[in-house]
């Protein structure tokens, strides 16, 4: 029933806009290239670019991430990496969250909502210029071949022991994940991918892969509270957006093999610093 209300609500024209199509696969682009935090870019295309309000963009976004994130899980899960029972573990507990996200987003006014997604905007850029600093993420390569990590130990197979502590870190991450998704639809990424790495000792392969399985299950829970609360989802512009992601996510993924992982983290920190200086000068000028 819900669905079927959502359906009526966002009619959509029988072709996705083209702006949407491009504007997708640029997420999508990034997100292929990054393992985390392209999705960033979803909310200031949607608001700035094709003219959706920011409540609107967010719940497109969530859509756009839960769909994309849904077809790079299943490809890495193909490969062996995607860890399904850590991967609940962290969904689980983003699930609970990420509908208190949205009822937040739903009340906080536009200019304040968008000033502070500019401003996680330069938390996840600073995250990614540091990235490039730890050459090639050589550090969690040592702790995987230790079998240990700060807060979680894999037993000489491999398999994680997920014991009170390891789960109540992992459980931590996965609310703010949450928390963050439904207020400003972005994936989380950028959080579940170092934390995998440094707390779960998960070489980074496998942590983008289950990366992407708990951005589809957190995203999908977001994408249900936003449609439980009446939130109309243009179903064109969010067709248009899954439309250019999907295969963007796929190029993304192919140029990334050819270049090296700082100079990639490096390039999109400082797109992610010019975008969010630009979505803070319009806001703040705006008045």
């Amino acid at each position: 029933m819900i669905l079927s209300h959502a359906l009526t609500l966002a009619a959509a024209p029988p072709w996705p806009p083209v702006a949407a199509v491009v504007a997708g696969v640029v997420v999508g682009l990034s997100l292929g290239l990054t393992g985390g935090g392209g999705a960033i870019f979803a909310v200031p295309l949607l608001v700035y670019w094709i003219g959706v309000d920011p409540p609107t963009a967010v719940a497109i976004s969530l859509v756009t991430v839960a769909a994309t994130a849904a077809v790079g899980a299943v490809e890495r899960w193909r490969y062996g990496q995607v860890e399904i029972p850590t991967g609940l573990l962290f969904a689980a507990a983003g699930m609970l969250t990420a509908p208190l996200g949205s009822w937040l987003g739903g009340r906080i006014p536009e200019q304040p909502l968008l000033v502070g997604f500019a401003f996680l905007m330069l938390v996840i850029a600073a995250r990614m210029w540091q990235k490039a600093r730890n050459v090639e993420e050589r550090l969690p390569a040592a702790a995987v071949a230790a079998g240990s990590g700060p807060a979680c130990r894999r037993d000489p197979e491999g398999k994680l022991r997920i014991t009170s502590r390891c789960a109540t870190v992992l459980a931590l991450v996965g609310l703010a994940v949450g928390l963050l998704s439904g207020l400003f639809g972005v994936g989380g990424g950028f959080l579940i991918v170092p934390a995998l790495v440094t707390f779960a000792a998960m070489g980074v392969p496998r942590a983008v892969g289950t990366s992407l399985f708990v951005m589809t299950l957190v995203g999908l829970s977001a994408v249900a509270s936003q449609v439980a609360a009446g939130r109309e989802i243009p179903l064109g512009i969010a067709g248009g957006f899954v439309a250019g992601s999907i295969p963007g996510l796929f190029a993304g993924s192919a140029i990334g093999r050819r270049l090296t992982g700082p100079l990639l983290a490096r390039v999109f920190a400082i797109a992610i610093v010019a975008v969010a200086a630009f979505v803070i000068a319009r806001e703040l000028l705006s008045n």
